[in-house]
């Protein structure tokens, strides 16, 4: 389901967050288009936190890349790597208007970037909504190999020491489906919802002031 709202309707980060937690999110229909959607879908991807899967490839790759892993780092870079054009879509949904609201929530520590580098250099991430204990990922992108994977999996890693009980994705891609992504009905979605707004995460339960390392982010995958 999509609404298409007014276009000169400000949306304040108060307003947002009530939105996700009633279950709708916006989007936009283009980086040109100022109106924005309200989007509550009939079938919600997300990705059991206990269910998460990574391959064996991935997990040598995520212990031994050189690649260094940082979180709230740099917001405006991420969100612009995720606007970018890819192999996969030649135009995004991220307008103007996505960018204020996402980082008005993140001032106010609501949105939160996981960020891959290759030494100083923004290689791949991804960001969110974070919500009671609930996480909503937004958007990823990568610029080298494996760079958004391996974001996912600290992501990941990081909810779960965090204590977060959801993480939705909205839809379930076939990318997403080989770490377990499932969609499931509106109705049951509510209800993980409702369970994961009722107390407290933290997505700082793992260091914030330092790179995470690999073997750091898979320990928290194994318990």
């Amino acid at each position: 389901m999509a609404n298409r709202e007014n276009t000169y309707i400000e949306i304040t980060p108060d307003v947002l967050l009530k939105a996700y937690a009633c279950g709708i999110f916006p989007m936009a229909e283009s980086a040109d288009d100022p109106a924005l959607y309200w989007i509550e879908p009939e079938q919600r991807g997300i990705i059991p936190l206990n269910g998460f899967h990574v391959s064996s490839r991935l997990a040598r790759t995520v212990r031994t890349t050189p690649l260094t892993v940082h979180v709230d780092r740099d917001f405006d870079a991420v969100i612009e790597g995720c606007a970018e054009p890819a192999p996969e879509r030649d135009k995004t949904w991220i307008n103007a208007r996505i960018r204020n609201i996402y980082r008005a929530l993140y001032d106010i520590g609501h949105c939160h970037t996981v960020e891959v580098y290759d030494g100083e250099h923004l290689v791949g991430g991804l960001y969110g909504v974070s919500l009671g204990r609930a996480f909503f990922g937004e958007s990823m992108f990568h610029r080298v190999t494996d760079a958004s994977k391996i974001a996912l999996v600290h992501l990941i890693a990081r909810l779960r020491a965090g204590g977060f009980k959801l993480c939705d994705t909205q839809y379930v891609t076939p990318h997403l489906k080989t770490f377990g992504a499932v969609d499931v009905p509106k109705k049951r979605y509510h209800r993980m919802l409702e369970e994961a707004l009722a107390g407290d995460a933290d997505f700082a339960a793992l260091p914030v002031d330092r790179p995470i390392t690999g073997a750091e982010a898979l320990a928290q995958l194994i318990h």
